[in-house]
């Protein structure tokens, strides 16, 4: 497609270049005006047809004045004054910029729907007893399907077999799986946690918040930046100003001349400054490079992992002072671990638990799998007590280990101050007799602490934690990570509170979150994130910015891509004005041909498109 895009172009080039040296050569087949004519239309015709069309179809909606019309009057133009090269050149640059930005467009809207794939790409079908791989698009309501432990459900369902543990931290913000009950419903993006599981899909594919957020980066183009929308508008002022200064810059003379000043007028010469006021006037550098650098700004923001929704949000980003994370699943990995162990012999307390839940698959029962160091303990006769916790024999003694409950049940006394602490619990005994107890915690992400210093680094002044964990638990990890603030046993109305206080401040917040319950606080923050990898379809839509690779510390990156974005932004428009007043003053004077025209035209458009890919070829 690049190459056919880039045919046209290359055949006016040719026959452009051509034309010159034949011009300068004196060839003598190539000195009668009518072949002249005749070549430079046939090198005019591959790019200008495009642009004339366009202007037609402009002038055919009401946008008379649009920069296509611009363009087809001066080229037009050229031919009657028989500056034929700069007729071909003024048409030929154009479209050679359109065609570079057109591109960058195509680039970076790939780069954007390849990370999208991150989601389940096929669904296993209960069929006649079988099970059947099938894409999700294939899959209809009332088909059964199968989720393996550790699989994402693909599709919303009901569930029909037994009550199963899911992993619901992306879409509810909880980080402890939730145990879902025969005939509920279970939505995509949920985790089997520990068994196999069937469900009835109650809804098509087609009818899932990622066909949606597609839907929303094929639209990206449509949310325009300030920028974008400022050159539009001016562009409709713009355009029929110019054209009426080139027609006073031919007929101001021409009445100066017949008031008896003694004015010698030259129809041909103030006509050709006319020409080259036009073209010089084209706003062709801000209508193509200023588009080009906000999607170049998504374009390497996709390669990064960060998905931008649209330009505005590329320049709403630049302004954020504040950033407000969700804890679990964002700054923490929803995973659990063994964090501290209270007994009179932690390691061998450890390995014995670990034991007695070897074969469980729940998160709980891996974490202590994980900590434990001697494997070859051997449990006998366990026994599972829903919702209490488990009981086996182990070595000839029998122990009971789980949540506190399962501590009273069984008769057995703890000390009093550990229903307090923040972690979640796993209490012991043995024959009877308070053990010890296991503290487990929903774990940091690798690059949580980097993502705060970073943020930190970029200037933004206030990073803050909210969470409907336990305060104690969000104070910890808030210090831990050396927030400003933390704020836990929050529901998601007391998020909301917290981020119209922040705002009512004066700051611009950006709120980053994972969840289901995260979405009206991703909506109302001036920026929302999502982390996009495990994160809920309802908070991926309702954000402006998504985190694909789910890496809190991308957020200070997205920030930066978005200040460079804007600094570029801002350089061309300055360079392309100042370039063109400058030129435009000289043509008037008689002291610019429509080369120089040309170049403060087209010339300026191509270097103000290289200036705009460098944002996209971002590789820090």
């Amino acid at each position: 497609m690049e190459e056919r895009s880039f045919l046209k172009p290359a055949v006016s080039l040719a026959m452009l270049v051509a034309g010159i040296v034949m011009a300068a050569v004196d060839a003598e087949w190539f000195s009668s005006d009518t072949v002249r004519l005749a070549w430079y239309v046939a090198a005019y015709l591959p790019v200008g047809l495009g642009v004339m069309k366009e202007a037609w179809e402009c002038a055919s909606k009401g946008d008379v004045f649009s920069e296509f019309m611009l363009m087809s009057v001066a080229s037009i133009g050229a031919f009657v004054i028989g500056e034929y090269p700069e007729a071909v050149a003024v048409m030929l640059f154009y479209c050679i910029g359109e065609t570079l930005q057109d591109m960058a467009v195509d680039r970076a809207r790939d780069n954007i729907r390849s990370l999208m794939e991150f989601r389940p790409d096929h669904a296993s079908v209960v069929v006649g007893g079988t099970v059947v791989v099938k894409d999700p698009a294939d899959v209809r309501p009332g088909d059964v399907v199968e989720v393996k432990p550790g699989e994402r459900v693909p599709l919303d369902g009901e569930l029909i077999s037994g009550d199963a543990a899911f992993n619901t931290a992306a879409l509810t913000g909880e980080s402890v799986p939730r145990t879902i009950e025969r005939g509920s419903e279970v939505l995509a993006g949920m985790i089997a946690a520990d068994s196999v599981v069937r469900l009835r899909v109650v809804r098509p594919a087609d009818q899932s918040a990622v066909a949606r957020i597609l839907q929303m980066v094929e639209d990206a183009s449509e949310r325009k930046a300030p920028a974008e929308l400022f050159i539009r508008k001016f562009a409709r002022v713009y355009t029929p100003v110019v054209i009426a200064l080139a027609a006073l810059t031919v007929v101001v003379p021409w009445l100066w001349s017949i008031a008896g000043t003694g004015f010698a007028y030259d129809f041909g010469t103030w006509f050709y400054r006319a020409l080259i006021f036009l073209v010089i006037s084209c706003p062709c550098a801000l209508v193509i490079s200023i588009p080009l650098s906000y999607f170049g700004g998504i374009g390497a923001a996709s390669k990064r992992g960060i998905l931008f929704k649209g330009g505005n949000y590329l320049d709403a980003v630049t302004k954020v002072d504040t950033v407000v994370f969700d804890k679990t699943g964002t700054l923490t990995r929803g995973e659990f671990a063994v964090v501290r162990v209270d007994g009179s012999n932690p390691g061998a307390l450890v390995d014995t638990v670990a034991a007695i839940e070897r074969g469980s698959n729940h998160p709980i029962a891996r974490a202590v799998a994980a900590a434990a160091k001697d494997k070859t303990i051997v449990a006998d006769d366990v026994k599972d007590v829903p919702g209490y916790g488990l009981t086996a024999t182990v070595g000839g003694r029998r122990w009971a280990v789980g949540t506190l409950k399962l501590m009273e049940r069984e008769g057995v006394g703890y000390p009093k101050e550990i229903a307090s602490a923040a972690e979640t619990i796993v209490a012991c005994a043995c024959d009877g007799r308070y053990e010890g107890c296991l503290f487990l915690a929903d774990t940091l992400k690798d690059d949580a602490a980097r993502a705060v210093e970073k943020l930190h680094a970029v200037g933004v002044s206030s990073v803050e934690i909210l969470s409907g964990d336990k305060q104690a638990l969000v104070d910890k990890v808030a210090a831990g990570l050396k927030v400003d603030r933390g704020c836990g046993d929050l529901l998601p109305e007391g998020k909301v509170g917290r981020i119209e206080e922040i705002r009512r401040s004066g700051r611009n917040v950006a709120f980053v979150g994972d969840g289901i319950n995260d979405a009206p606080v991703l909506a109302l923050s001036d920026v929302g994130i999502a982390m996009g990898a495990l994160g809920s379809d309802m908070a991926v839509e309702t954000a402006d910015v998504v985190i694909q690779t789910d890496q809190p510390s991308k957020v200070a990156d997205a920030i930066r891509i978005g200040r460079r974005t804007r600094r570029i932004v801002s350089q061309n428009i300055v360079f392309a004005i100042g370039v063109k007043v400058l030129v435009m003053l000289l043509g008037l004077a008689g002291m610019a041909n429509l080369w120089a025209a040309v170049f403060a035209d087209v010339g300026v458009a191509l270097l103000a498109v290289m200036n705009a890919t460098r944002v996209f070829f971002d590789n820090k």
